[in-house]
């Protein structure tokens, strides 16, 4: 095993994954060092904590309030381990990310995903949250290369923290306002080689994980694609007649929501044009949280709404445009981090909120078609790793500075992060990360 960290950085929630099998009481008491070391929530601290060779494991103790939790490190593994507490019936739980490379350890207190913003207040603005994401969110099935973009259904995403689906559709029947068959697709190609799939099954799934899980929202982004001469008017009439009437399970307003009026529903952000009948919705102001004039290939574009600021980098014609890709993504995290949310005093959604800031969307997904490297799976193995590394290393900083040193970074929220193959073989260090970063918003509200 390789060396341990001499960087130690404390925040505050995230997930747990079940902890590897801890190292036998006999193997680690060789060299016992007391030491001292506090360690303040969003500070990094080096120390010289470190093995005496590669090949050893440091067994490392933390406290706080009383209780004792330990950790094994370095793992046989790269994922994040969970903290074993040394005390019975405890109140805290502790998830820990190792970066062997920068010998950087991160520790975050363990949420649980399926359920993570319960612990947030009703008052709080949807767009002031780190929110994880996936790409073609559907893409999980055995399709045509490139057009595969997930490694899990969406089912096991939401139920490991992901609260946004980004999906494309191409209506079957699109003249006859009778059907309500919209296929899920990935450009013009089916996200199956086995038969199509339908949004009308995929959002039994969604609405089966909200009815488990009232605390949660998902917000949905909705695109046609697909071939045939379907219009966006067209499929505007489908999901407005059809699937997105229900205001128990859909938001719909053209505005960004409190979270309190967006539990147990679906939030729908637009990406195509309305049927004129649906502009004049909510009073004449459409239908639908707008991102219809969505930048092509922007490395930072606001929608003319106000309401979506995006990183949509995606044209990665050669590998070497991944490092490209990866200086995209963590610009854009940057820009959210400044962000400070405006908190209304109550708990209740304000009858006269103030201005809120737009939904950062940022898309860590690219691929070319002709080149294998530059397949989702291939880019995302290169840009995942990277981005875990930013948000645990350097995160929130102001000009080379850490956050102890700079407290009006803003509340480091990383907004929306639309991520490719999360969760392949059971890593969801990424989505850890992401929710972990609502740590200092939340503290907001509760010292409010």
């Amino acid at each position: 095993m390789t060396n341990i960290t001499h960087n130690i950085t404390s925040l505050f929630r995230n997930a747990t994954t079940p902890a590897a099998a801890p190292v036998s009481e006999p193997a680690t008491i060789f060299a016992p060092h007391d030491v001292s070391i506090r360690i303040e929530p969003f500070k990094a601290l080096r120390t010289d904590i470190r093995p005496q060779n590669p090949n050893e494991t440091l067994h490392l103790v933390f406290v706080t309030e009383g209780e004792k939790h330990k950790l094994d490190t370095p793992k046989p593994t790269s994922n994040s381990t969970t903290l074993e507490p040394l005390t019975e019936n405890p109140r805290f739980n502790f998830t820990a990310v190792h970066l062997l490379e920068h010998a950087h350890l991160t520790l975050y207190s363990s949420a649980h995903l399926s359920s993570w913003m319960r612990s947030l207040r009703n008052d709080t603005p949807l767009s002031a949250l780190s929110i994880p994401g996936t790409h073609n969110s559907p893409t999980c099935h055995r399709a045509l290369p490139s057009v595969r973009c997930q490694a899990t259904s969406p089912p096991e995403q939401l139920d490991n923290g992901v609260r946004f689906l980004d999906i494309r559709v191409q209506p079957e029947s699109p003249s006859d306002p009778s059907q309500d068959g919209l296929i899920l697709v990935h450009g013009v190609f089916p996200i199956s080689l086995t038969g199509n799939k339908y949004l009308r099954d995929l959002l039994k799934e969604v609405y089966t994980f909200l009815e488990r899980n009232p605390s949660e929202t998902v917000i949905m982004s909705l695109k046609r694609e697909g071939t045939g001469d379907a219009t966006d008017a067209q499929l505007s009439r489908i999901l407005r007649d059809h699937y997105a009437s229900d205001p128990n399970r859909w938001f719909t307003a053209p505005r960004i929501p409190y979270l309190g009026e967006a539990r147990g529903k679906i939030v729908l952000i637009r990406r195509f044009a309305l049927d004129d009948s649906l502009k004049q919705e909510w009073g004449g102001a459409g239908w639908g949280i707008d991102a219809e004039n969505w930048a092509d290939n922007t490395p930072n574009a606001t929608c003319p709404s106000g309401d979506i600021c995006v990183q949509d980098f995606y044209e990665v014609l050669e590998t070497e445009n991944i490092e490209k890709k990866i200086q995209f993504s963590q610009e854009h995290l940057r820009r959210a981090a400044e962000c400070v949310c405006m908190l209304p005093g109550h708990d209740e959604v304000p009858p006269n909120p103030p201005p809120t800031q737009p939904f950062f969307i940022n898309f860590l997904s690219a691929s070319n078609f002709w080149k294998a490297g530059c397949w989702p799976d291939k880019i995302a193995a290169k840009l995942n790793p990277a981005i875990v590394d930013f948000l645990c290393r350097k995160h929130n900083e102001v000009d080379g500075v850490q956050p102890e040193q700079a407290q009006a970074a803003g509340d480091g929220s990383t907004g929306i992060v639309v991520c490719d193959w999360v969760g392949h073989k059971g890593n969801w260090d990424l989505v850890r990360c992401i929710v972990g970063m609502n740590a200092k918003l939340e503290m907001r509200e509760r010292d409010q």
